[in-house]
């Protein structure tokens, strides 16, 4: 198989989805690697990495795109790669439908076979490929948050931790799986009182078993909501519905309770977010204030980290991409129920439902297609 690896070129986003030991495990197998020129210099890895190992580079992203078989990328196509998509190319990568809407009917439009790592489940349902990123964004929502809770940032002027005689800042963490789990792992380290709200009893009581002391569990509803959010100096929002939008747990009007100069982290932003307020925003403006609330909201925030981040997502998307490229995604979807649940459209049919359901489109069981 030819496997294309484009430079991503969302704002800010310095990632990369195929390391240069990935690339030399596909060559090794037979496959051909094209790597877009200079694609990987924001995660640290050179042209000379790649050709090293048997990669080719390519100048050319147009030729890339039209010689790849599967393409793979960490961030959605945006406007400008929706021509380069073709029937019948594979797509892996980070989609995102539900909070998109013209990216799903692009992708639709094209019929491509798009592969959404943040659906592949295992059955368990752990999601493997959203799981490192999670964890990245999950431990960067409280330092990005500490950072803007920072008098010289608009925020309150508050220090996460406090120091002896002043007490700590209060986090609020809605969620409890993996980012919200990272989050208070940070935040409770740092000396702050940190409450996690989730609708799982289960997952509350492992989290009350795990946690340190200065993090309590509290069972998610509205009034409980209410009440925290009244309290926080930062809140997170760590909300999923794999494949899905985010619920919307907070509304507008509930920015009113919380402080002038706390701050929103809403990490569930990716999937339209879960708090009313928050929108889309990147590294190189990543705030802004509604009813005198701090919103950060960037839609990459692993992004920041690419060298961590990119080693973090890699170590998980090549065994399937691998799988992908040596026997085809049908045949390696057919093989493995987690992948197929990765597999979100495929020749202008949606076979994802939550993704139509968002957006009242029609979907297709997997079954019809493969």
């Amino acid at each position: 198989m030819i496997v294309g690896v484009p430079k991503e070129i969302k704002a800010n986003e310095n990632r990369i989805a195929l390391v240069p030991a990935g690339a030399e495990a596909l060559v090794s197998a037979g496959h051909e690697v094209i790597i877009e020129q200079s694609g990987g210099e924001g995660s640290g890895f050179t042209d000379s990495d790649y050709a090293a190992v048997g990669a080719t580079i390519e100048p050319d992203v147009d030729a890339l795109w039209q010689r790849a078989e599967m393409i793979m990328k960490v961030k959605e196509p945006i406007a400008v790669e929706y021509p380069r998509m073709r029937p019948g190319q594979v797509l892996f990568t980070y989609f995102h439908f539900a909070a998109d809407e013209t990216l799903t009917r692009a992708t639709l439009e094209r019929e491509v076979v798009a592969i959404a790592y943040e659906t592949v489940q295992l059955p368990g349902g752990e999601l493997p490929l959203l799981t490192p990123m999670s964890e990245v964004a999950g431990r960067m929502a409280v330092q990005e948050g500490a950072k803007y809770l920072e008098r010289t940032h608009g925020g309150l002027g508050l220090l996460l931790g406090g120091v002896p005689g002043v007490l700590p800042a209060e986090v609020v963490i809605l969620g409890g799986g993996v980012v919200g789990t990272n989050a208070a792992k940070i935040a409770a380290g740092f000396g702050a009182h940190v409450t996690i709200l989730d609708l799982d009893l289960d997952r509350l009581r492992y989290l009350a078993d795990v946690m340190p002391a200065n993090v309590d569990t509290y069972y998610s509803n509205r009034i409980n909501i209410l009440e925290q959010i009244a309290r926080a100096d930062i809140l997170v929002g760590a909300v999923l519905l794999p494949g899905a939008k985010a619920p919307s747990l907070v509304k507008r009007e509930d920015l009113k309770l919380m402080k002038h100069g706390s701050v929103i982290v809403d990490v569930a932003v990716d999937q339209g977010g879960c708090i009313e307020t928050v929108k889309p925003t990147t590294h190189a403006d990543p705030i802004y204030v509604v009813d005198g609330v701090i919103h950060y909201c960037v839609a990459n925030m692993p992004g920041a980290v690419p060298r961590t981040s990119t080693l973090a997502l890699t170590n998980a998307t090549f065994p399937y991409a691998l799988r992908l490229a040596n026997k085809g995604w049908r045949q390696a979807c057919k093989e493995d129920p987690a992948l197929a649940l990765g597999v979100n459209a495929v020749g202008g049919k949606l076979t994802y439902a939550a993704v139509a359901e968002a957006f009242g489109f029609e979907s297709v069981p997997l079954s019809d297609v493969i």
